[in-house]
């Protein structure tokens, strides 16, 4: 593609959201702050529909343009993509069954794994091999794009987040041509033009992602994750998304300590206690996430050297060094989120 339909996508992107508002506020598709709330007046939810949008943009774009046979390789991912964000936007609206959800999550996670490894070294395997990683694909893939909706809590911190996975997946792209160049581009404008509006100082956000956003940009990206590793045989590849699997996994292992139901809202990330207890800007927070990501990123893209065992090292000492570095602000902070329950209690 060209400069030129990069500023037509982006035009397109930009009114298609403008009249997704108009729809949402008719349609009284809101967002109400509530005690486990880190915004306080009432938003639009839903505008992160455009990262799905945006994908579909692309595709008409390259069928227009004669790409046939490129978008039939992307086909069961777009499908994948298609079925989870319809439900997950049904769910937005009107709450459905956590079974409704997992079962659409699992099953647009097997498309989106079909499509990852059609035509790679992985389909000419034994089956019970392909079964195995299959398998293992899933359950990462589930969990992970639940960690990232579960991070959807804040002004900015999705669109802060997901630019900073795709830039450093744009950067290996031109190292290692794993997936169309557009693709990327044209999920980045989505994430971009979602940004002018929710990436602001709370109480100033004219729309949330919602769960059709946070679980559709998680999908994406994990899409091109997943190609990158299949086309590599690295999945160190996965420390792109580190600073968001940290604190999703290491919260989650306090809240099962604290014998809590982590079906509930709650409070207890790392950004939550920054935003919400610490009285930081959503905007810092955010900010702060995603250069903590980008940092990690880049460092792993061109100060690790390219071998194995220099990955292995780099990804596992950077779980490490995150970890330690989670439990001692927790440490030092969570007495502020205690007290903060105790006053709820009184009330």
């Amino acid at each position: 593609m060209h400069m030129i339909a990069y500023i037509v996508i982006a035009v397109l992107l930009l009114a298609t959201e403008l009249i997704y508002f108009r729809i949402a506020d008719k349609c009284n598709i809101i967002d109400k702050p509530n005690e486990r709330s880190s915004h306080s007046t009432i938003v639009l939810r839903g505008g992160g529909i455009i990262f799905a949008i945006s994908i579909l943009v692309w595709m008409v774009w390259q069928m227009v343009h004669g790409e046939w046979f490129m978008v039939s390789d992307y086909l069961p991912f777009i499908i994948g993509l298609m079925l989870i964000c319809g439900v997950s936007f049904w769910d937005d609206v009107k709450s459905l069954p956590d079974s409704v959800r997992l079962v659409a999550q699992f099953f647009s996670m097997g498309l989106m794994a079909w499509g990852i490894m059609q035509g790679s070294a992985v389909m000419s395997m034994d089956w019970y091999w392909m079964v195995l990683i299959g398998v293992a694909a899933l359950i990462v893939f589930v969990g992970a794009t639940n960690i990232i909706n579960f991070m959807d809590g804040i002004n900015g911190i999705t669109a802060a987040y997901s630019i900073a996975v795709l830039i450093p997946l744009l950067l290996v792209d031109s190292r290692v041509e794993f997936i169309d160049r557009s693709f990327l581009i044209v999920a980045l404008i989505g994430v971009l033009v979602f940004s002018f509006f929710n990436f602001r100082p709370k109480g100033k956000a004219k729309c949330f992602a919602g769960d059709v956003g946070s679980i559709g940009i998680a999908f994406i990206m994990l899409f091109a994750i997943g190609r990158l590793i299949v086309q590599t045989g690295d999945v160190t590849w996965l420390i792109l998304l580190l600073v968001y699997g940290v604190d999703g996994c290491l919260t989650i292992i306090h809240r099962i300590m604290l014998h809590e139901n982590l079906g509930e809202a709650h409070r207890k990330h790392a950004y939550q206690l920054m935003a919400n207890e610490l009285k930081m800007s959503h905007v810092t927070v955010s900010l702060i996430y995603m250069a903590l990501q980008l940092v990690i990123s880049l460092g792993f893209i061109y100060l690790c050297p390219d071998t194995g065992l220099a990955h292995w090292i780099y990804f596992i000492c950077s779980i490490v060094i995150m970890g330690i570095a989670y439990i001692v602000f927790k440490r030092k902070y969570y007495h502020l989120h205690e007290e903060y329950l105790a006053s709820l209690k009184k009330q």
